[in-house]
């Protein structure tokens, strides 16, 4: 966490700007505050006029970019990923999340018909059981990513999914 120079506010590591009051994190607050402190009881002004162009893209689009997780082509068919780099991150992670899952549900349909075949007779059924309890639970991931997407965007962060967002980028 860094807190604020200007107003104290504890904020996340890599932000460039103060939510509560606008300063950019590291600056000195005599070089950018040219009114006298308030008091507690007082809302601190804004040192600008303008909020943080990232932090004003992610919060103007939140609602985009949860809609990229659950159905991953809706910000590609209306261009919102090309008014947003928030929404076009986030819609880039949903598709990579999409062909993920699909790829998964295709492997691992293929590997319970094969495990079908090898273990056909009734006394290999437990077997087959355990194998189909772990692949069971192998197809929980892409949900689990799916909550990590969304919490991401909830949050206004760009954070890749663990395991596959980092690795591939689709949409440009």
């Amino acid at each position: 966490m860094i807190i604020c120079s200007n107003c104290g506010s504890q904020e996340q590591e890599g932000t460039q700007f103060c939510r509560s009051c606008g300063t950019a994190v590291g600056e000195n607050p005599t070089q950018n505050n040219q009114q006298p402190p308030m008091n507690n009881n007082q809302q601190v002004p804004p040192q600008n006029n303008q909020p943080p162009p990232q932090s004003n893209d992610a919060e103007a689009n939140k609602g985009m970019a949860i809609i990229a997780y659950i159905i991953f082509f809706i910000p590609l068919l209306t261009g919102d990923y090309k008014k947003s780099p928030f929404v076009k991150y986030h819609t880039n992670q949903g598709t990579i999340l999409f062909i993920v899952s699909v790829a998964l549900n295709v492997a691992v349909s293929i590997v319970r018909g094969i495990l079908r075949t090898l273990f056909w007779n009734w006394f290999a059924w437990p077997v087959y059981g355990l194998f189909n309890t772990a692949l069971n639970v192998i197809m929980w991931a892409p949900m689990i990513l799916l909550i990590i997407g969304i919490i991401n965007a909830v949050n206004g962060a760009t954070k890749p999914l663990p395991v596959v967002g980092d690795k591939f980028t689709i949409i440009k």
